[in-house]
């Protein structure tokens, strides 16, 4: 393994911090490494292997499109892909869809349209976006622009202008940015990468009221916290509220690359032919990963098994908040849930990993619990038991 990693180090681009484990193979809750330990998965890969590793029935519909076929362009039509849309468009109750590879383009396209949306309206271009601080939205020029990290930006400006940040949770904050070209307001209803903050209901309504009184669009940004994650298919239908546009990626297709924007009928009309494309979004391959997802979800009642696991687990954290002092707070929907620390968490995870726990952080002080969907009771006891040993090998330090 030391070989593997030092191989890959020498050839790898310094983009990531990885943990020194060279994964193999995966079996529902678990991750094993190319010398057979076994670790419990509390990140599903950031939020994307919501059915488990392993499931037969997802790999039997991709073992078959292959033997089908794989891509066509988007010159063509194609049944999987078709049904994909219709399942999509159904779960966000919009009307339109676009498959992409990546949650960042989903977003550089939801990004394009409210823009032509807003040229086509007024006649005018530089259309500007709010977004809110702490949120991201991906790495992309675009969707960089609109991450709401300072540190993620600077590095790499000039980005795209017409962007302005909002404190989340603050409507007067967003009332006090909005003017006469304001085209778009984007959030994410869980705010994933800046510390798993939910939206409030007070503030997520407002924003809506505000969009709807000014002819905004407004853009959810669920690649994170949407496809069950919080216990509705998408976190906005917990607030009772609906997008314009939403963009997904992440669950959508389980381990497949692919992400996508939909909108509304009258949102999306405002693209013609030419305004955005794509080589390998949408093809078969990807079609027909993304239609099974939808067929696992109802019937494995996920949703169910998410809210039931969702409180359990929340009480479960709870506890280690009243038990020790580091951990100064708690924060979630479902199973995306966090626990604040008032020191930096990287040496708990580095235990936690050594122990046959897989954990990420959201920050430098936040640990980021993101498990498959398929999560039961006793994993969840598992996990508290090795995190409890790490906290007691931490505050004995």
């Amino acid at each position: 393994m030391n070989q593997i990693i030092k191989e890959a180090e020498n050839v790898l681009m310094h983009t990531y911090n990885r943990y020194p484990v060279v994964l193999d193979h995966g079996k529902d809750m678990y991750l094993y490494d190319i010398n057979g330990k076994r670790y419990l998965d509390f990140t599903s890969g950031i939020g994307v292997y919501a059915i488990g590793y392993g499931d037969e029935e997802y790999n039997s519909a991709l073992k078959s499109q292959v033997d089908l076929l794989l891509h066509t362009s988007n010159y063509f039509y194609n049944v999987p892909t078709l049904e994909a849309v219709k399942k999509l468009s159904s779960a966000t109750g919009l009307d339109r869809v676009f498959f992409t590879n990546s949650g960042a383009e989903a977003v550089e396209g939801a990004i394009k349209l409210a823009r032509k949306y807003h040229y086509k309206k007024t006649g005018k271009d530089g259309g500007e976006i709010i977004s809110m601080e702490h949120s991201f939205h991906g790495r992309s020029m675009g969707a960089l622009s609109i991450t709401g990290t300072k540190k993620y930006r600077d590095p790499f400006e000039p980005l795209i202008g017409g962007v302005k940040f909002a404190k989340f949770n603050d409507l007067n904050s967003v009332k006090t940015l909005i003017n006469n070209n304001t085209c778009a307001i984007i959030m994410e209803p869980v705010q994933g990468e800046g510390g798993i903050y939910p939206a409030s209901e007070e503030f997520i309504k407002g924003v809506r009221k505000l969009c709807d009184e000014k002819g905004i669009i407004l853009i959810f940004d669920e690649i994170q916290c949407g496809m069950g994650r919080t216990g509705h298919m998408f976190a906005y239908q917990g607030y009772d509220v609906k997008p314009d546009i939403v963009t997904c990626a992440k669950a959508l297709g389980c381990g497949v690359p692919v992400g996508a924007f939909a909108a509304s009928e009258n949102i999306a009309a405002a693209f013609e032919p030419g305004d955005h494309g794509t080589t390998y979004g949408g093809n078969p391959f990807v079609g027909a990963a993304v239609s099974k997802v939808f067929d696992i979800f109802e019937s494995k009642n996920i949703l169910d098994n998410v809210n039931k696991m969702g409180k359990y687990l929340s009480e479960k954290l709870q506890t280690l908040v009243s038990a020790y002092d580091i951990i100064t707070g708690y924060r979630g929907k479902g199973l995306m849930q966090g626990l604040e620390f008032s020191i930096p968490v990287k040496d708990i995870i580095a235990d936690s990993l050594d122990m046959g726990l897989i954990l990420i952080s959201a920050g430098t002080n936040v640990i980021r619990f993101l498990p498959p969907l398929i999560l039961e009771k006793k994993h969840i006891e598992e996990m508290i038991e090795i995190l409890t040993n790490c906290l007691k090998k931490t505050v004995t330090k």
